[in-house]
């Protein structure tokens, strides 16, 4: 911005004005007018070395000005500071892209079975890795045999109610194992004569995800200034909790945590067209609870905290990962799990491969001028407008709607033709019985 410094009388009193003017035109002197105030920058006047006197500098409220009082040789080096600083910032413009693949797959085979009858000794193998346990199944079919018959008379009307509270319980057991099985399950039950019985259960399930995920966070800022941007969301995580025997003493602490993509930086530009970043690049989602008993978040978090230093327009990998992991389950029972062949009635298998391609890559551009700002939107509005256009061929795109009505201008072009205004038509200008 403009500035103008000047005698103010015999006191050497100048004002250092930071308002604009129009081009060519001499930028005005403020002055405190009658009853202003100013507001100093520092605790008073600073002295000079060497004897020279004192320096007072104050800001004028309600405008962009300075107030100086020095003498003549300390006004001009600080008008020359002034004019120094006051210089258009650059601006740098910072893409970047992130690039996960990812590949998981998951296989589990068992087999469960259970041989039991009344006054006879029973046998059950059960396994952790099964899709659904053979205890609570079997337990909600027992589970009619618990039940008691209860009977009220009241006067005239007699109600008889079959229930129990053990019977129940297993009943809820058993429909939670079925309503968390997966893949195929196949069983078979029978009697072994009398009061024996005995039943088998296979599960079988296989599970293939794959996820392609890219995306590209940019930001413009100024030189050297810091700047942050984040798309996500914000999610409950708890940080206390108090029990109690009653309810009035319990409660619960949670604190907002930020889930999404993040990037800050802040761009120094430097000789040689050269970009100096302090950045940090977070990826992170929510991956679900942490187990069925804990109903507590996991979350998923991939960072980079780093600077690097990057040529105008150039592409640089911050970093990434490449991950295979393979993980094997076998559960057995002892001595009848190594039986060949038949040890497979008593085995239990899983098997989880999980591969994971990262990288994040970075690229800074400087941004000169208002030619060079005007072809970066020009650029977005085109990539916006695309998209549209593939969405629904058959309409007009509504950034240039929002453009040309909300706006009031022509949307950017690359050449930086960016300030045509259009108005609506003279209407004395339009011949009758046409159409504006």
């Amino acid at each position: 911005a403009p500035v103008s410094l000047g005698n103010m009388g015999s006191a050497g009193a100048s004002a250092a004005a930071g308002s604009a003017s129009a081009p060519g035109q001499e930028p005005s002197v403020a002055a405190n007018p009658s009853g202003g105030t100013t507001s100093g920058l520092g605790n008073g006047p600073i002295r000079l070395d060497g004897g020279r006197g004192t320096a007072t500098i104050t800001r004028y409220p309600g405008a962009n000005a300075v107030i100086i009082a020095a003498p003549a040789d300390e006004q001009r080096r600080l008008a020359d500071l002034v004019h120094a600083l006051d210089l258009p910032q650059q601006q740098v413009l910072v893409e970047a892209i992130i690039v996960e693949v990812s590949d998981d797959v998951a296989q589990k085979l068992g087999v469960q079975m259970l041989i039991g009858g009344k006054d006879a000794p029973f046998a059950v193998t059960s396994f952790s890795n099964g899709a659904a346990n053979i205890l609570d199944l079997a337990g909600g079919l027992y589970a009619d045999r618990l039940d008691q018959t209860t009977t009220v008379i009241n006067g005239a009307t007699v109600t008889t109610s079959t229930s129990g509270a053990t019977a129940d319980l297993l009943r809820q057991n058993a429909a939670q194992a079925a309503l968390a099985a997966r893949g195929g399950i196949a069983g078979w039950a029978t009697s072994l004569g009398g009061s024996g019985f005995f039943g088998t259960l296979i599960d079988a399930v296989r599970a293939d995800s794959k996820s392609n995920v890219l995306s590209t966070p940019h930001i413009v800022t100024n030189n050297n200034v810091p700047a942050s941007i984040l798309f996500g969301k914000e999610i409950p995580v708890a940080t206390g909790e108090a029990l109690s025997n009653s309810l009035a003493g319990a409660f619960r602490t949670i604190q907002r945590q930020n889930v999404g993509i993040e990037l800050d930086v802040t761009p120094q530009i430097n000789a040689g067209n050269a970009v100096r970043l302090d950045l940090r690049q977070q990826v992170s989602s929510v991956a679900g609870p942490v187990s069925s008993s804990n109903s507590e978040l996991v979350v998923n978090k991939r960072e980079i905290r780093t600077t690097v230093t990057v040529g105008d327009g150039e592409i640089i990998a911050l970093g990434g990962l490449l991950d295979d992991a393979e993980r094997r389950t076998l559960e057995k029972v002892p001595l009848l799990g190594d039986v060949p062949l038949l040890g497979e009635l008593f085995r239990s298998r899983s098997k989880s491969h999980v591969k994971t391609n990262l990288m994040v890559f970075i690229r800074p551009t400087i941004l000169r001028d208002g030619a060079g700002r005007a072809a970066l939107t020009a650029r977005r509005m085109d990539a916006v407008r695309g998209a549209q256009v593939a969405y629904a061929p058959g309409q007009e795109p509504s950034i240039d709607e929002l453009v040309r009505d909300y706006l009031g201008t022509a949307r950017p072009a690359a050449s930086g033709a960016s300030d045509t205004v259009i108005r609506p038509p003279d209407p004395a200008a339009v011949p009758t019985g046409a159409q504006p």
